[in-house]
């Protein structure tokens, strides 16, 4: 699958590879057990640009393109996907969200620190009440002088509890619905921002998931992100982006669990021969392999499409969708190839099969991208009428 890629990109894609395995795969099993989120090794991500990847360098990023992000994602997935998860959400949610949004002046102020790893961003949409349903908003950001005073609940926010940079979206005009949706941008510290419980979560246990309420938190005015109004529309621009990320992240999971269940099978005899000779475990393989193949080509197209400046939601909705259904399928072939030893923790691909389940879910569920690409498709086609 190489030669869809340059030789920069080769290059990339084999760095990634190297951190993966030498860095991250001798602690998969303890930051899974723990729970606990790695932050040192955050901070190596950080160190050799893996948390500022498609950013210019003059904010310190490593100034790549989005196909380079898929294939990090990818690589550090496939060795540990909880890992794929917090690079993944630190790049393509806040992270991005100030680039894409923010004036100059809050980009010069944050996106150095958070492209670098020094520190860690966090970005909230979801509430107890508005997964899916992202307009439904009950958190509100009243202005009171030079301060907006924000309060309400977060839920699942990636990052909640380490992060110290935070995109926040809060309702500043109930009246106008989503588009009285603001963002702002807060930092660990601010009065009245409450970092609650950690989710203790059955898979990607390493990203670390928390809930964040805000009690009267003042904000400065000046970190408004663009203009009062404009956070929903922000926000679901910012979720197209992060749809590729997911998808590769789902592509990366999908091809460590092929090639665990490849070596399994040319290990392990019953009935005096590798089960890897019987063709009911090779058509397993044979479907794994082609699906990921197919995904992966969605998630390079949907990532091409966003590098040359053209439209990609619909491509980014399109590989999420099925990247993520392919990576829950292959998690469970591998589990049902390993039999009995895929049920057990000290096998890797118990992990994978409890980490898969969030893909489809994560980022606008399964049936929500079907919705999106549906009414995308029937819009396009609506010249037949």
């Amino acid at each position: 699958m190489d030669f869809y890629l340059t030789e920069t990109q080769k290059q990339v894609k084999q760095l990634a590879r190297d951190f993966a395995e030498n860095e991250i795969a001798p602690n998969v099993k303890k930051f899974d057990q723990s729970g606990e989120f790695p932050i040192e090794l955050m901070k190596k991500l950080g160190e050799i640009g893996f948390l500022g990847i498609t950013f210019p360098e003059k904010y310190g990023g490593a100034g790549l393109s989005y196909l380079d992000y898929v294939v990090i994602i990818e690589e550090i997935s496939r060795v540990d996907p909880s890992i794929g998860l917090s690079v993944s959400a630190h790049n393509g949610l806040c992270t991005n969200h100030i680039f894409m949004f923010g004036n100059e002046t809050q980009k010069e102020k944050y996106l150095p620190d958070l492209c670098t790893g020094r520190k860690i961003g966090a970005w909230a949409l979801t509430e107890p009440q508005a997964g899916s349903d992202a307009a439904n908003l009950l958190t509100t950001a009243v202005k009171e002088n030079n301060f907006y005073v924000i309060n309400g609940n977060k839920i699942f926010t990636t990052h909640g509890g380490s992060a110290e940079i935070i995109v926040v979206m809060a309702v500043t005009d109930k009246s106008k619905g989503k588009n009285g949706i603001s963002a702002f941008i807060l930092e660990k510290g601010y009065e009245g921002l409450i970092v609650g419980k950690k989710e203790d979560k059955l898979g990607m246990r390493a990203s670390e998931t928390c809930s964040l309420a805000f009690d009267n938190c003042k904000v400065p005015a000046e970190n408004l992100i663009g203009e009062e109004g404009q956070g929903y529309r922000q926000a679901m621009e910012i979720l197209a982006g992060g749809r590729i990320g997911i998808a590769a992240l789902s592509v990366g999971l999908a091809q460590g669990a092929l090639e665990l269940s490849l070596k399994y099978a040319k290990e392990r005899k019953a009935f005096g021969r590798y089960i890897a000779e019987f063709q009911a475990i090779q058509w397993k393989l044979a479907d794994m392999a082609t699906q990921i193949e197919a995904a992966r080509l969605l998630t390079y197209k949907a990532a091409y499409l966003k590098d040359q400046g053209k439209d990609y939601s619909l491509y980014a909705s399109m590989a999420k969708y099925y990247a993520s259904e392919v990576a829950v399928k292959c998690a469970n072939e591998a589990v049902q190839i390993y039999g009995g030893y895929g049920y057990v923790k000290e096998y890797p691909v118990e992990k994978l099969y409890r980490d898969a389940k969030l893909l489809t879910i994560g980022e606008g569920t399964s049936e929500i991208q079907k919705i999106i690409i549906a009414n995308k498709i029937l819009k396009e086609l609506s010249h037949l009428d």
